[in-house]
């Protein structure tokens, strides 16, 4: 609809109250004036891009002004044949509007190779409402084109420890990483704000500023779908995560007093001998530093030829161990070495920290991927990008190295900045 003008209306029922006015008084003189208004204008509404455009970027912002009034509703729906499905599968779009509600824009990117019906309404001043309905394609992402996940850490439905990173694996270099980043929000119960980094082109973390607060619930929604990770390459779908952050267990040991100490949500929990590395060189030296703890096994044959020292080499080592969490990439463990007698008295494993079967066992039964193990007393420092050593940058060298270099809060606000193609 255009901005028409409509004639005027005679309000009547003003007219006739005016009539019976000047009857009802002598003292009343002059003809009576007929009140009246112009009806408003419709609202003008512009949706781009333009209707019956095709093969549009996946990575176009869509866009709603209202002219004359208020936006009131916006609904895009994005249809897609996924392979293995008969029928199209629908898929909703959120988007953001300004503070008089005259603008909106889409929060993510489109799918690739979707039809998009916009449906946009909008009320002037009288209330009176406009509709603009908009359809256009998206061009597809073929194979070898797509951006998805090869394996990402925690999973849904996993409780995990206060230190648990956010870890997701790309199967694929990733360039635009500000884009990448922005299409990636953490929500979680308990506000807290955090940051991306990433440990190469395929390896993204988040990391909050602190410890995440224990008995929460959080939420990993990935926007992949229609972001350009590369140059002619985008996300192909979305991807959600959902996890439960468990009570808070902190594991503290000072390597020369041979015991770690194990507090659960604020209270002593156990005391554990152990035996840690014997520091003849830097790789037999445990590593002091704020570890998370990783995967764990119930058996294990421990080869430091996995770590490049090969059998007759000085310091090789193969060996049978039961219960064992790793803590680090470099080869640490905390496990179980019952035939180790200086446990509890002097350092002598090749890094690992050795316990008895009954500790190994209760460590390996009672914690969780993510629980921490702060290490101090060595000469070797923990590196930041062995295996999860993310905490041993300080909240500022964290966020700095985000591409983003703002912190994202984790109450559903949004991402600091743009997941749309560059200048559009």
């Amino acid at each position: 609809m255009t901005g028409k003008t409509y004639a005027a209306r005679p309000r009547r029922f003003g007219v006739v109250l005016a009539s019976l006015a000047l009857m009802a008084t002598a003292c009343t003189s002059g003809d009576a004036e007929t009140q009246s208004t112009e009806e408003a204008a419709p609202a003008e509404l512009a949706i781009a891009p333009g209707d019956g455009e095709e093969t549009l970027p996946p990575n176009s912002p869509v866009t709603v002004a209202a002219d004359g009034g208020t936006i009131t509703g916006v609904q895009l729906e994005q249809s897609v044949g996924d392979e293995g499905e008969e029928e199209d599968s629908l898929y909703d779009m959120s988007g953001t509007l300004n503070e008089d509600d005259t603008e909106w824009v889409s929060d993510w990117n489109l799918r690739p190779g979707a039809e998009v019906l916009v449906t946009a309404t909008a009320e002037n001043e009288a209330g009176e409402e406009s509709e603009l309905v908009h359809e256009f394609t998206t061009e597809d992402a073929p194979e070898g084109q797509r951006l998805g996940l090869a394996s990402n850490f925690p999973n849904s439905g996993d409780t995990v420890g206060v230190g648990m990173p956010v870890v997701i694996n790309f199967d694929r270099p990733v360039t635009n990483k500000v884009e990448v980043e922005n299409s990636m929000e953490v929500q979680s119960e308990e506000e807290i704000e955090g940051a991306w980094n990433w440990v190469d082109d395929q390896m993204a973390v988040f990391r909050p500023q602190e410890y995440w607060e224990p008995h929460q619930q959080v939420s990993v929604d990935l926007n992949l779908a229609g972001v350009e990770s590369s140059e002619g390459v985008y996300g192909h779908r979305n991807y959600a995560i959902d996890f439960e952050v468990g009570r808070e267990l902190i594991a503290t040991m000072h390597v020369p007093d041979h015991e770690m100490e194990v507090e659960v949500d604020g209270e002593h929990e156990r005391t554990i001998d152990v035996s840690n590395g014997a520091a003849n060189r830097d790789f037999d030296t445990t590593t002091s530093g704020t570890h998370v703890l990783m995967e764990r096994h119930e058996s294990l044959t421990m080869d430091s030829a996995t770590l490049g020292i090969e059998k007759g080499d000085p310091g090789y080592y193969r060996l049978d161990v039961q219960y064992a969490v790793r803590t680090s990439n470099s080869g640490e463990f905390v496990h179980e070495m019952s035939a180790n007698g200086n446990i509890g008295s002097a350092n002598t494993s090749n890094g690992c920290t050795n316990l008895r079967m009954d500790d190994a066992r209760w460590f390996f039964e009672n914690t969780l991927m993510g629980d921490v193990l702060d290490t101090t007393g060595t000469e070797r420092e923990f590196e930041w990008n062995n295996g999860w050593g993310y905490w041993q940058k300080s909240w500022e060298e964290w966020l700095e190295a985000s591409e983003t270099e703002e912190p994202q809060v984790t109450d559903g606000s949004g991402t600091p900045g743009p997941v749309h193609g560059e200048g559009l």
